[in-house]
C-alpha cells in the first residue's frame, strides 16, 4: 500500500468523526465558542508539529502567501461549519455537503491550471452534485391545527 493512501484513509477517518464532536459541541456551546477551541488545538498541534519537525524558514514569495491563504481559509472553512451545525443543520448532511469542496478544487484546477477531466471524472463530479443536491432536500414538517396537539 502507498504511503499517501494510509494518510487519506487516516484523514478520511479523523474528519469522519470530527462531523459528530463538532456537532456535538455546537448543541451545547457556540459556534464561536466551539471554534475558538478548535483553534486552540490547532495551536497545540502545531506546536508538537514544531517539535518533531524543523521548519524552512527560507521560503519566499507565492509559498508563503499560499500558506497563509490555506491556512485562513481553512480556519474559517471550519468556522461556518461550526455555524451551519449551530444553526441547526443536521451533522449528517452540513458534513456531507461540505465535504464536497473537492468539486470546487477540481473547477479550479481546471480554469487556472489547466487541468483536463476524463469523461469518467466529469461523471463522477456530476454524481457528486447530484448527491449534493438530494442531501439537501428534507421533507416539510407537519406543523398546523391537524398536528393532534392542543394549546390549552
Amino acid at each position: 500500500m502507498h504511503a499517501w493512501l494510509g494518510f487519506a484513509a487516516l484523514a478520511l477517518v479523523l474528519w469522519g468523526i470530527t462531523g459528530v464532536t463538532q456537532k456535538l459541541s455546537t448543541n451545547r456551546i457556540s459556534s464561536e465558542r466551539s471554534f475558538l477551541w478548535f483553534c486552540w488545538a490547532m495551536v497545540t498541534l502545531s506546536g508538537a508539529v514544531l517539535l518533531v519537525e524543523r521548519p524552512d524558514y527560507t521560503l519566499r514569495g507565492i509559498v508563503v502567501i499560499c500558506s497563509i491563504a490555506g491556512g485562513a481559509l481553512n480556519g474559517l472553512g471550519a468556522w461556518t461549519s461550526f455555524r451551519a451545525l449551530e444553526s441547526g443543520g443536521k451533522a449528517s448532511i452540513v458534513i456531507s455537503l461540505i465535504s464536497l469542496y473537492p468539486l470546487l478544487t477540481v473547477v479550479l484546477a481546471v480554469l487556472l491550471l489547466h487541468e483536463r477531466l476524463t469523461w469518467m471524472q466529469s461523471a463522477g463530479a456530476v454524481t457528486a452534485i447530484a448527491a449534493a443536491i438530494l442531501l439537501s432536500l428534507e421533507p416539510a414538517s407537519k406543523t398546523g391545527p391537524s398536528s393532534g396537539s392542543s394549546a390549552d
